[in-house]
């Protein structure tokens, strides 16, 4: 026995080292768990050896001194309990064990639980009339009643975070096990303190010691906080459960048994009663501030999913929940869709942070100058959104107010920014139609930008038609080609004064057998939009070239002109597209003209500069089209590359012919005659455009202008009108007609043209035609007249 005591006693004291020393290498809110562990083991070396001391004086007259050995067995047993109970708080408190107050309390009450239930099962198997150890029960001393409470409570609590606790489990486990071990080990020691004898007392010792340097040890190695963890819900059911069927399995056996209860059964009953019961309501109650915390997550996420991360606005779900709930009203209602106008512009230039930042401000400035229950929306990009429930005249108001404050200044870092904001505005029909609003509302902001942006316009159900229109003839035109629905007229080019016919502009037309006749207008601006103006391009040159061959061949002297939009112009292959088309049908370069508007040279000069002459290799003439209607200069214009300037028709018809200062004369057009000199200073021919009156034409001859185009000389017409007035105009009795009125004695005429070359005299008309000649070629031209 002296060296079993002399063993735990050393073994009991290492323990004890190390737990303390763990508890100060411990830091942060962590540290309580080892300190409570370690005034635990204090406690309990404290117990081990006061037991030993009793025991070894106690060795050679063991059986004689009852009353001593109680009173000694109850301090034991009161020592063993205290650290019993030390040892379940630091339990509980050790590193990602419980999570919260109440987590704690749900795993201390199924500790006492499953304790309580142990207990009693003990109780029912040690006292009468199972009385399981027989003589050997120690039922004349209740001192150790305390320590076998404590005892159980630590065997529940241990059995029930070894069963719960997650991977890895193995440093909890050993420091619960040895707890429950240390703590029966104390139990023991009572016992044989107090009636057991010598045998126990030491065997009691050594578990003691060896239950303590278990912990110590495991204390050491426990894992960090955060990695372990309790899971405090899961087997609720189960734990009740098991302890209410070994509660009741032993209150029967000890009813069969013979056996009653007494005061302490019926306190261990209550307990294990009252203990479930707490142990329901406190997960109820946590069921329930757990269902509260999950809505309140719910109603956050889902006004997270309403709400725009970058502005704070609506998102395009929180405007479709107003606009439904403002439907479901059944109140006035109006909608404006707003657009920054050139926004790209800060994103390319000054990057997206700036854009954001930019985004952002107008997501202030929009709830700064909104009323009380009006809802702002960024729908995405740029693009924003305002329901107002209201009038449109309250909502013309804030628009205007809106148009004024989203134009000012946006100061960043670089510099301030301005930008402006098309605003559309529509509001319910007929009745409240959420879809319906939103595509009037988008359809008034496309109205407003196409209109030149930086305004506000109403929805207006003419601009939907023409809009349905739009995409119709966007839908129809893809197949237009395929369906031969295309066709080209030619609009003659007539030279001047004789008014015959020397070439033709190729114009497009569609005609298709539901829609009739679209406009060129309409339909050529919409080619440019969607990206079919190439293909269109490619078949009116084609088309052109074939007819161009075939009146060549018939002996034709003609020329024939295509217009060439801007997109086809910068496109790379458009250069070798004319060669192969030249190619294909024969037809020699010089009587191709490729005009271009004067639109087209505010794109990018230099580089229309490179392909037109790239075009002219090919050996095709230039015109440059609306000359006088556009935006080309002096300085550009000896720039371009170009053979023909056609007189927009603003010029020839603007004003009135005027006479000449100080001499006689014919009236004459006084722009024309400036572009007539100004084209022979840069050696290029002239062509009067939009030619619809005998004046206009007496005009434009007076001022020196030998070729003209216009409802004059005639409109659009199919091929086979235009071959006849050719062979009308070559016919050998045909006659040169003046134009009227003629003019008069001793006043400046233009020279007369007979059927041969263009602008040749009589005396030089060849006898024959020669598909090389006839193209308009300036220079000639010039020196011939």
């Amino acid at each position: 026995m002296i060296g079993a005591a002399a063993l735990s006693a050393l073994v009991a004291l290492a323990a004890g080292v190390l737990l303390i020393a763990a508890a100060r290498r411990r830091a942060g809110p962590h540290r309580q768990a080892y300190a409570l562990l370690a005034v635990a083991t204090a406690v309990a070396l404290f117990t081990l050896l006061t037991g030993l001391v009793v025991a070894l004086s106690r060795s050679g007259h063991w059986p004689h001194e009852p009353p001593q050995g109680i009173g000694v067995a109850s301090v034991v047993a009161l020592g063993a309990a205290v650290s019993g109970l030390l040892f379940c708080l630091g339990l509980l408190r050790m590193p990602g064990v419980t999570g919260s107050a109440g987590s704690a309390a749900r795993l201390a009450l199924d500790g006492v639980i499953l304790g309580t239930a142990l207990w009693f099962v003990g109780w029912v198997l040690f006292s009468e009339p199972t009385r399981l150890l027989g003589d050997a029960t120690p039922a004349a001393c209740p001192a150790i009643l305390l320590a076998s409470v404590s005892a159980a409570l630590s065997t529940g609590l241990a059995a029930i975070m070894v069963f719960r606790v997650s991977a890895p489990r193995r440093g909890l486990a050993v420091l619960a096990a040895g707890t429950t071990v240390a703590t029966c080990g104390g139990l023991c020691l009572a016992a044989g303190l107090c009636q057991a004898g010598p045998v126990v007392t030491s065997i009691s010792a050594l578990a003691l010691a060896g239950g303590l340097l278990a912990a110590a040890l495991a204390g050491r190695r426990i894992d960090p906080p955060g990695q372990v963890a309790v899971d405090v819900i899961r087997h609720d059911g189960e734990c009740g459960l098991v302890s209410m069927a070994a509660l009741a399995g032993s209150a029967i056996y000890h009813l069969l048994q013979g056996g009653r209860f007494d005061a302490l059964g019926v306190v261990a009953g209550s307990v294990e009663g009252f203990a479930l019961v707490a142990r329901q309501y406190l997960t109820l109650h946590e069921a329930r501030a757990y269902a509260r915390r999950l809505a309140e997550r719910e109603a956050h996420f889902r006004e997270l999913a309403h709400t725009d991360a970058l502005t704070g606005l609506a998102n395009r779900r929180g405007l479709l929940r107003a606009l439904h709930r403002c439907a479901e009203a059944g109140g006035p209602c109006v909608l404006l869709s707003l657009d920054l106008d050139g926004f790209k512009h800060v994103n390319d230039m000054r990057g997206h942070d700036v854009g954001d930042a930019v985004l952002a401000e107008v997501g202030q400035r929009l709830r700064g100058n909104l009323r009380p229950g009006d809802v702002a929306a960024r729908l995405g990009g740029d693009e924003f959104a305002v329901l107002m429930p209201g009038g449109p005249t309250e909502a013309g108001a804030v628009a205007e107010r809106l148009l004024g404050v989203l134009a000012g200044g946006y100061e960043q870092p670089e510099g301030a920014l301005f930008l402006s904001v098309s605003i559309g505005l529509a509001g319910w029909a007929e009745a409240p139609d959420v879809e319906l609003l939103l595509r009037h509302a988008d359809l008034a902001l496309r109205y407003a930008k196409q209109r030149g942006k930086n305004r506000i316009e109403r929805y207006d159900g003419a601009y939907d038609r023409l809009l349905r229109r739009r995409t119709t003839l966007e839908h129809e035109m893809r197949g237009a080609i395929e369906r031969d629905e295309l066709r080209l007229v030619f609009q003659p080019v007539a030279s001047l004064p004789s008014v015959r016919p020397v070439g033709a502009e190729a114009l497009l037309r569609w005609h298709h057998p539901e829609l009739g006749n679209v406009r060129p207008d309409e339909f050529i601006p919409l080619a440019e939009e969607c990206g079919m103006i190439a293909k269109l391009g490619a078949w009116v040159l084609h088309q052109a070239c074939h007819q161009l061959s075939r009146w060549l061949a018939e002996g034709h002297d003609v020329w024939v002109s295509v217009n060439v939009s801007p997109r086809e112009l910068h496109a790379p292959e458009y250069v070798v597209q004319v060669a192969e088309a030249l190619r294909a049908h024969h037809v020699p370069p010089q009587r191709l003209v490729l005009e271009v508007t004067e639109h087209a040279v505010a794109t990018d000069l230099d580089e229309l500069i490179r392909r037109l002459t790239a075009l002219r290799l090919t050996g095709v003439r230039i015109a440059l089209d609306d000359f006088g209607a556009g935006y080309s200069s002096l300085g550009q214009l000896r720039r371009l590359p170009i053979d023909i300037l056609k007189i927009d028709h603003g010029l020839v018809a603007e004003h009135e012919p005027v006479r000449p200062v100080g001499r006689d004369g014919p009236a004459f057009a006084p722009m024309v005659d400036i572009v007539m000199r100004l084209g022979h200073q840069f050696g290029l021919e002239v062509i009067a455009e939009g030619v619809t009156t005998r004046t206009e034409l007496a005009a434009v001859v007076a001022a020196g202008c030998r070729f003209g185009q216009g409802a004059l000389f005639g409109w659009g017409v199919p091929a086979e009108h235009l071959e006849a007035m050719l062979e009308a105009a070559t016919s050998p009795g045909a006659r040169p007609r003046r134009p009227a009125p003629g003019p008069r004695p001793g006043e400046r005429a233009a020279e007369q043209v007979t059927p041969g070359t263009v602008g040749v005299p009589a005396r030089d008309a060849p006898r024959t035609v020669d598909q090389n000649v006839g193209s308009v070629d300036s220079s000639r031209e010039m020196r011939q007249s």
